[in-house]
């Protein structure tokens, strides 16, 4: 039976959703989709936690740590109840979410934990690691990918636009523009700092 201070912290709590990815960079799809993910599914919060670079799996266009932290900074600035989040920069390597999640529950004890992924995400999750755990200890909510299997609740509450960061990392290295994929701030970062190829 749970006593009057137990259902007080619950009432209390803060629900936050992880939103993790690289953001290599982030763009307005990304911010898009965080909000319609905190809305729709009531949170108080969505991080977006910017994944670091494995140093195990080096990729070559991929700006480093600071650069997409800052990015993601600069693109949520006046965001309303989103946020970029450096926390698993400061996690042993290579990052696991099962870790991520654990470490968070443990430093954040005042706040319930939501994982958000995408449906392609979601139709391999039984290779993550400890996927069952995940399941058992947090809730998972799903949204979403255009040409991901299946289709979702909700699914028509989420905006599915045809933006990628691979896509945006190819039009800079070609000289192309990229306006109104990114906010002008984060275009003018890539310009400043020379990312994908400037």
């Amino acid at each position: 039976m749970p006593t009057a201070n137990s259902q007080q912290l619950t009432a209390t709590r803060v629900t936050i959703g992880i939103f993790g990815g690289s953001f290599n960079p982030i763009h307005v799809g990304h911010v898009a989709l965080a909000k319609a993910l905190r809305t729709y599914y009531q949170l108080d919060e969505v991080w977006l936690m910017v994944s670091p670079q494995n140093p195990l799996k080096q990729q070559s266009d991929l700006a480093d740590d600071t650069a997409r932290f800052e990015m993601a900074c600069l693109a949520l600035k006046d965001v309303k109840g989103i946020k970029a989040s450096d926390y698993e920069f400061h996690l042993p390597k290579p990052s696991y979410t099962w870790h991520t999640l654990q470490q968070l529950s443990q430093d954040y004890p005042d706040k319930t934990f939501t994982l958000l992924i995408g449906g392609d995400n979601w139709a391999h999750f039984e290779r993550w690691y400890h996927w069952k755990d995940i399941l058992r200890n947090y809730d998972v909510r799903v949204y979403p990918r255009r040409n991901s299997p299946g289709h979702h609740k909700g699914e028509e509450d989420f905006p599915l636009i045809d933006i990628s960061s691979t896509d945006i990392r190819h039009r800079i290295s070609q000289g192309l523009p990229i306006d109104g994929l990114v906010t002008d701030a984060v275009a003018q970062y890539i310009k400043h700092h020379h990312l994908y190829g400037i």
